[in-house]
């Protein structure tokens, strides 16, 4: 039995686990009177809060049950936020303002004497395009009114490749839906004014093909800017997960097994040396744009994760230091399997990671960034996409999701103006702080029997997956029989049926559309062919800077591949010098290139 299959065996024995307990907390006296006193005590100790309007809350809404029975399924099926096996939250508290005493508010008239100290906002806005200076005056534009900088970054397609800006036939492609990073130099632009090394600043860097390098290119650029001692304190996420583009995304320079082991050697340089970083993002949100449906992004989302954990813990790393480190990144469109697709995740993934791996408690959390869906994103009467966009925003909030990027209704027809995505950052801020949904009480929407009938019913689902792949001989072997990559193509395909047949309705598309409508005059966002110059004379410029040294940084990478060492800190000598494209050119010549399977 491969690793999954003992996630499999744990999740069918942990729920067999909770339903032993309920059963002994009807037959048991004692035990069904400790856990009614724990009950009692855990509601005795939650704080009471005010709402603007004077109401008096709790601070964690708990179900109205006295039956140990119910109790028992309560803590062990799905746990207090912040417990094991953390259905409810990864965290006691998330979104929630600081207590609002109710003497203190009484004695006031109401009023508070002092301003409420503020916790750091989940939304993390995300942005790429045309030259790095073009890029970084959008990110300190979304982040003008932001108290914490939490920056997304989107590479444009040379360097989502891998390819520099001067290679052959790319150049109307430069700074094209995201942002043209050749060089080092360019990391320093991309980023500059932004305190790198501060506890209020993380970057996200969306890219996974050539992410080694990148990652490497934005250690060197921290260095640059504020010397060595700023690498332990950089925070952050890159994504790396080359899993999910064979099977998704089809972003891959090198082939399989040679991509995984320079993601490995990466992450084992970062989880020695950069304890704030997250060295992988387990994306499910290219699984689902690419056509899957909720279950499957999930259950192939969460193999993945599994296969990860397996793979680095072969390197020898131990699981306890790289299982804080890794995050996750799923889609949250308008299904309905959504209403609980991430807490069912992060329930798999604690009981999985204690059970089949050993992990201890911070290892077990599922980290989340949830982005809104870009696919439910419709060009027919596109400001309907405001809507769509911010019922999904209440489905990840309602799913404890860490942290959250929504989309702009412009974005079927370009990358977003600084109008709609100030409207999609506005769409959180509404949602989080001028509404009361969320930043009074913990629990405030979960817990209704839909909501567990949909739990019930997706964990079923993604086990059945697991099982499948598990037959198949594990995620790397159903990789290369093309297994999750035929599934995904098969779901988007009856997707986009039901959309041509009516049975899935698409308001303004396939259903109320107005006959009269007009194609809207949308500013579509280019990048000029002088800026696009600009960057290949830049490029130019530093090669023929570094060109000797550069030959020599580039053979000493290539001997250290070929002796099968880590690779990473040769990598970071390297991009001082060298362009992505000469690296990941040299790294072809000595593992080859990806060659997509048939």
């Amino acid at each position: 039995m491969s690793k999954l299959g003992q996630v499999v065996e744990s999740v069918d024995k942990y729920n067999k686990f909770v339903l032993d307990q309920v059963k002994r907390a009807r037959t048991d006296q004692k035990y069904g009177r400790e856990l009614l006193g724990r009950w009692n005590d855990v509601k005795a100790k939650i704080p009471i809060t005010r709402t603007p309007t004077g109401v008096a809350l709790p601070r964690l809404a708990l179900p109205e049950i006295d039956e140990p029975g119910e109790i028992a399924r309560y803590f062990f099926g799905e746990g207090l936020p912040g417990e094991f096996p953390y259905l409810n939250a990864a965290y006691r508290e998330m979104y929630l303002e600081p207590v609002r005493e109710i003497e203190s508010f009484e004695k006031n008239g109401g009023k508070l004497d002092k301003k409420i100290p503020q916790t750091e906002e989940p939304t993390r806005l995300f942005s790429g395009l045309m030259l790095a200076e073009d890029t970084n005056e959008r990110f300190h534009y979304l982040t003008r009114h932001q108290r914490t900088h939490r920056l997304s970054t989107a590479f444009d397609g040379p360097t989502l490749y891998g390819i520099d800006s001067d290679a052959d036939g790319v150049f109307g492609k430069i700074g094209e839906g995201g942002v043209a990073i050749d060089t080092v130099e360019d990391m320093v632009r991309l980023y500059d004014g932004f305190d790198l090394g501060s506890p209020n600043f993380s970057a996200s860097m969306t890219i996974s093909g050539p992410a080694p390098i990148i990652m490497a290119m934005y250690i060197a650029a921290a260095k640059r800017r504020f010397g060595p001692k700023v690498v332990p304190k950089l925070r952050g996420t890159i994504q790396a997960d080359i899993f999910k583009e064979v099977q998704a995304q089809n972003e891959t320079i090198f082939p399989i097994e040679p991509s995984l082991r320079f993601l490995t050697d990466m992450v084992e340089f970062t989880t020695h040396e950069m304890s704030r970083w997250y060295p992988i993002s387990i994306s499910g949100y290219h699984i689902g744009e690419a056509g899957s449906t909720p279950v499957q992004q999930a259950a192939y989302t969460l193999s993945n994760g599994f296969a990860y954990v397996e793979m680095f813990a072969a390197r020898g790393i131990p699981v306890d230091q790289f299982g804080p480190r890794l995050s996750f990144f799923l889609d949250c469109g308008l299904d309905v399997e959504y209403i609980a697709l991430a807490r069912v995740s992060r329930r798999i993934w604690a009981i999985g990671m204690r059970d089949a791996f050993g992990a201890g408690a911070r290892a077990q959390l599922f980290k989340l960034h949830t982005q809104t869906s870009g696919r439910s994103l419709i060009a027919a009467e596109f400001k309907n996409n405001l809507t769509r966009t911010a019922a999904e925003l209440m489905l990840a909030y309602m799913n404890a999701t860490n942290s959250c990027h929504s989309n702009s209704a412009d974005e079927p027809f370009t990358t977003p103006s600084e109008e709609w995505i100030r409207l999609a950052a506005h769409g959180q801020a509404i949602l989080l702080e001028e509404s009361g949904i969320f930043k009074h009480t913990m629990n405030m929407l979960s817990g209704s029997p839909g909501m567990k009938a949909v739990e019930r019913a997706v964990q079923a689902a993604i086990l059945d997956e697991f099982r499948e792949i598990e037959r198949l001989g594990g995620v790397l072997a159903a990789v290369e029989e093309r297994y999750q990559r035929s599934q995904i193509q098969n779901a988007a395909h009856r997707y986009e049926q039901q959309i041509y047949d009516g049975t899935r309705p698409i308001i303004g598309l396939n259903r109320y559309r107005d006959g009269d409508e007009e194609i809207p005059d949308v500013k579509l966002a280019r990048t000029p062919r002088k800026r696009q110059q600009l960057q290949v004379d830049r490029l130019a410029k530093f090669k023929k800077k570094n060109a000797e040294k550069a030959k020599r940084a580039l053979d000493k990478l290539a001997e250290v591949v070929e002796r099968e060492k880590n690779c990473f800190p040769t990598l970071l000598d390297a991009v001082e010098v060298c362009s992505l494209g000469q690296i990941t050119g040299r790294l072809q010549e000595v593992v080859g290139r990806f060659r997509p399977m048939v």
